[in-house]
């Protein structure tokens, strides 16, 4: 159940991670970002920016963003880099979550252009588009981690193809093949 605590003064809920910041309970929801369509992981770590403050402070201040880090502003139909020190990959999204348009290596100090179209934009480090192969029209889940488990557990989401043949599996039969051939040898 979310919710907001008057004792702690803090959010909780399942999609809510609890962080202690110079004595103050402070709640973060961290989502993962999965192309239904390319069957890949964009991101396992944005965070959502859904309150007006979070919404202008964006990126600003941040050095840098880690490979797995973005910002996923809702709502939105386009974005501005002032303040923001690096460049971004912008993903452009419909109420559905999926993608209208895509801007690549998106340079500081500048203005997005408008997508009338879109609800939400994603933030990501440079080449998240190129490495996913994401293209405008692609399906994208955004939820928690908790939540992308249960669905790839229950099977509702197609299980990526660099999982569903492990590399290791040929080894595996080939040192089985050979210990049987050397007891048969034995006997």
């Amino acid at each position: 159940m979310v919710g907001f605590s008057g004792e702690t003064g803090a959010w909780s809920g399942p999609y809510c991670h609890t962080a202690l910041i110079l004595g103050k309970t402070m709640n973060r929801r961290i989502y993962c970002v999965y192309n239904q369509t390319r069957e890949c992981f964009l991101s396992l770590g944005v965070t959502p920016a859904d309150t007006t403050f979070a919404r202008l402070k964006g990126l600003i201040g941040k050095l840098k963003l880690r490979v797995d880090e973005g910002l996923w502003i809702v709502p939105s139909c386009g974005i501005h880099t002032f303040g923001v020190l690096f460049p971004l990959d912008l993903i452009y999204l419909d109420e559905s979550h999926k993608v209208i348009h895509l801007i690549e290596h998106f340079p500081t100090f500048r203005i997005a252009p408008l997508r009338t179209q879109a609800t939400s934009v994603l933030e990501l480090p440079t080449h998240t588009i190129y490495s996913s192969q994401t293209q405008p029209g692609d399906k994208l889940l955004i939820c928690s981690i908790e939540e992308i488990a249960k669905r790839f557990n229950k099977g509702n989401a197609v299980q990526p193809k660099s999982q569903t043949q492990r590399p290791d599996t040929k080894v595996a039969y080939k040192a089985v093949t050979k210990e049987e051939s050397f007891s048969q040898v034995k006997e």
